[in-house]
């Protein structure tokens, strides 16, 4: 009775997980997130038509220019260092991805994603060892509910400088300017040679002047705090080598391995605050393509962290994993886990690309593990996210019939200026948006919300922020899964239904 049971059991699994998802649907709502994201003036190709221009006056009582980039989640703060993070995914995806998001029709739209981080940055990289890591204060924008299009909060700029350093922010910061080079490097090269300029700047001063970001910015710290700025100066060191393929930065990581933790550290979580997982396994491609030379001992030690975290993943490590929900959703943190699940799965999408151009496996303590393997794991995530969970629920906004409602962020919740065109107050936007019951007037589309707890509950409260508050962090690593899995799925093309979409690659 008991392997009949078992059998019925799988072939369900089976019938349900045999292409059951639009994962082209998915990538194109999740690049529409970014747009719904924009601080700055608006393009006349915005998509999402509910957002208007706001921050244009950002850095302007300082004397700088600091208009553009995103806004992090459901408030109105443009916090650096997961703004470095999310361009950092999104060009990675657009570099290891870039046929499949071609042939999807959709590295237009991610570029441009891309670039409203990028020119932000370099108005941002104001002398070689100044980069303004913030706008706007945490605290005093948690106090009002109100439009981007209406803020009264401070929008006051936070800079490093050698007085005040952040080799975190600074780091991740070069990280995402060389990953953006290689992403725009096929199309547009004066852009991408620019951007490999700031990013060294931005390394050499990350490097020669260390320091903990919110040090120097501490009103950062209770939103972004930051364990540790080691893993950023060798993920940007590692983007370097790549963009550059000069010795000096992979001599870097391999003579820093040890003192900045790159080959000590065997980690269970990929974010925007620990980058070593992400380290180790850029770092394991240079070894299987064949490139390590002098250096093959010590990216050696490098791969054997990469494989520790795959296996940790993949409930294959001999108990030390990644916990699970009874769903089968990755769990590391209560608040905002998602975006954790998301990263997880984009690099196990990109490792499984890795190991499978080099014809490798991984040895895990519990199993040999294959390059597919590593893909259904990332596609399990990502199923589980759409919809394949206990509550059938798609936990990307806009995404399927079901989906959160009531999403914590301020525009989403809040009549458009089109349609509403009065100010909505501080106070106001309180009492008459944040404590409605009814579903949110502008649907967030591709924002994925914070997700459900251990136990795979869900409750879909506007002031439930740790469940229902999206960030670009979250989003940023689905691109590139999304991308990836469209295409293996035996798909091409659009959803069925969409709009044509803006495909040009955006000039400098």
């Amino acid at each position: 009775m008991m392997n009949l049971a078992l059998l019925v059991g799988l072939l369900a699994w089976v019938a349900t997980t045999a292409s059951a998802f639009d994962y082209g649907d998915a990538l194109d709502k999740s690049l529409l997130f970014f747009e719904a994201q924009r601080s700055g003036k608006l393009p006349i190709n915005q998509r999402i038509k509910w957002r208007g221009n706001s921050g244009l006056g950002d850095g302007y009582s300082q004397g700088v220019n600091l208009a553009g980039g995103y806004y992090d989640a459901g408030d109105n703060v443009k916090f650096g260092l997961p703004l470095a993070y999310t361009v950092t995914m999104l060009s990675w995806a657009a570099t290891d991805f870039r046929k499949e998001m071609a042939s999807l029709n959709q590295m237009g739209h991610n570029l441009e994603a891309i670039k409203w981080g990028t020119d932000y940055f370099i108005k941002a990289h104001t002398h070689p060892y100044v980069l303004w890591g913030q706008v706007g204060d945490g605290e005093s924008d948690h106090y009002c509910w109100e439009r981007a299009e209406d803020m009264t909060t401070s929008r006051m700029g936070y800079k490093l400088d050698p007085e005040h350093p952040g080799s975190d922010l600074a780091g991740e910061t070069a990280a995402a300017l060389a990953a953006a080079s290689l992403a725009f490097k096929p199309y547009n090269s004066s852009y991408s040679g620019l951007l490999l300029v700031h990013a060294k700047q931005i390394f050499s001063f990350a490097n020669r002047f260390r320091g903990f970001y919110d040090d120097a910015i501490p009103s950062a710290a209770i939103f972004y705090t930051s364990s540790g700025y080691s893993d950023e100066l060798l993920w940007a060191a590692a983007w370097l080598y790549r963009a550059t393929n000069e010795e000096y930065y992979l001599k870097y990581v391999v003579d820093n391995a040890v003192s900045l933790g790159g080959t000590g550290w065997a980690v269970r979580e990929f974010s925007w605050d620990n980058k070593y997982a992400g380290v180790q396994i850029l770092l394991t491609k240079v070894l299987l393509d064949g490139a390590g030379g002098a250096y093959t001992s010590t990216l050696k030690q490098y791969q054997a962290k990469a494989d520790y975290f795959t296996c940790a993943c993949l409930q294959k490590n001999d108990g030390y994993n990644v916990a699970m929900t009874p769903g089968g959703l990755l769990y590391v943190r209560e608040w905002n886990n998602m975006q954790y699940a998301a990263s997880a799965a984009f690099l196990m999408a990109v490792y499984s690309d890795y190991l499978s151009k080099a014809n490798g496996v991984i040895k895990c303590p519990q199993a040999q593990v294959l390059p597919q393997d590593l893909l259904n794991f990332a596609k399990s995530q990502a199923d589980y996210i759409l919809g394949k969970n206990p509550r059938s629920l798609s936990y990307l906004v806009g995404y399927g019939q079901n989906y959160p409602i009531h999403v914590h962020h301020r525009g989403s919740s809040i009549a458009s200026k089109s349609v509403l065109h009065s100010v909505v107050g501080c106070v106001e936007g309180f009492e008459s948006w944040y404590k409605r019951v009814e579903a949110n007037p502008n649907v967030l589309h591709g924002a994925l919300v914070g997700g459900p707890t251990d136990k795979d509950e869900f409750f879909d409260d506007r002031s439930n922020y740790e469940q229902t508050e999206p960030t670009t962090s979250g989003t940023a690593p689905l691109v590139g899964l999304f991308c990836k899995l469209q295409v293996v799925s035996g798909k091409s093309g659009y959803h069925q239904g969409s709009p044509k979409p803006y495909n040009k690659p955006p000039q400098g």
